[in-house]
């Protein structure tokens, strides 16, 4: 049967006409007949529209213009874009700091949230319960991450400084957060010690709903291993859970901000960790300069989405 037959065959009686049945007639007699779903997601599409949809046109033609919040916005065209990228010396750190936060963080957050959910599932229902606990804990406390300004604190009541210190590797104390060779790998060992979130707990339910005859009929068309057994089967069969999982980790890995001003201040030395969520808060909430501010979150924007892209065609082949 070909498609368009099975287009036919779904169609009421009276809808059944000579004219060509094209994909969007199709689409739009569907739409037709079930509208009463459509009238179900209304109100989840109309605020989704209302606070995500709308901001984000917005701030792409805000990004041609100059706005203060005070005066009508003023249009400069690409001005801000050539500002952005040949006059803005800043923007270039915050631009390489930030892609070199998202492919550090990014891909370890998503494959560590992988192996420890793979591992935590194969434990007994007790034990996976208190060991999910304990990982998921550190991303549902806030500002937990606070404890490493404890441990790295930048004196000799540091807890780390006061090992070194006895052990006689040092002989006075390290400040971590505000020496420029430090900054940076504490800040990315936090994030990674708060990445196992939303997605680390999507992992673990995508485990449990893979059909385990699967494996059985695996090992029986000669899957050897667990490695296999893992590439072949598990994978394919949680690749939806496995892109929202590294959607939120391109998320996280691109929202480094709140990390390094915790630990670090803002800005940080010599601003080693400047990001472009520095970037765009500090012209938005200090400078206000909206227009400018947009330019930097469009850029931020499109560079989330090319990420996502990039994370969509690798999962396509999982399991190939």
């Amino acid at each position: 049967m070909t498609n368009a037959e099975a287009q036919k065959d779904v169609l009421p009686q009276n809808e059944r006409q000579n004219k060509p049945m094209t994909k969007a007639r199709y689409t739009r007699i569907q739409m037709k007949r079930n509208w009463q779903g459509y009238v179900m997601v209304a109100p989840f599409l109309l605020l989704f529209f209302a606070f995500t949809v709308v901001p984000v046109v917005l701030s792409i033609l805000l990004s041609f213009t100059s706005f203060n919040m005070l005066e009508f916005p003023e249009l400069k065209g690409l001005a801000n874009y050539v500002q952005l990228f040949l006059a803005d010396d800043l923007f270039i750190t915050a631009f390489s700091n930030t892609i070199m936060f998202a492919i550090t963080t990014g891909p370890a957050s998503f494959i560590l949230s992988f192996v420890v959910a793979w591992f935590i599932n194969e434990l007994s229902p007790r034990m996976r319960a208190l060991v999910t606990i304990i990982f998921y804990a550190p991303s549902i406390s806030g500002t937990a991450y606070t404890v490493f300004a404890i441990f790295f604190q930048g004196d000799i009541y540091g807890y780390v400084n006061g090992w070194l210190l006895r052990m006689g590797l040092i002989n006075e104390a390290i400040p971590f957060f505000k020496d420029t060779r430090y900054i940076v790998p504490l800040c990315i060992v936090v994030a990674l010690w708060t990445s196992l979130g939303t997605g680390f707990l999507s992992n673990i339910a995508g485990l449990q709903g893979v059909d385990h005859s699967l494996y059985e009929a695996g090992a029986i068309d000669g899957v050897k291993n667990r490695w296999q057994e893992a590439w072949y089967i598990t994978l394919p069969q949680m690749r939806s859970i496995l892109l929202f999982g590294a959607v939120m980790s391109i998320t996280q890995a691109f929202g480094f901000g709140a990390i390094v001003n915790t630990l670090c201040g803002n800005p940080s030395t010599d601003y080693v960790a400047w990001t472009l969520q520095h970037h765009l808060t500090e012209y938005m909430t200090v400078r206000f300069e909206y227009g400018y501010a947009s330019a930097i979150a469009v850029v931020l924007f499109f560079i989330m989405m090319a990420a996502n892209l990039l994370v969509q065609k690798f999962l396509s082949k999982v399991g190939q």
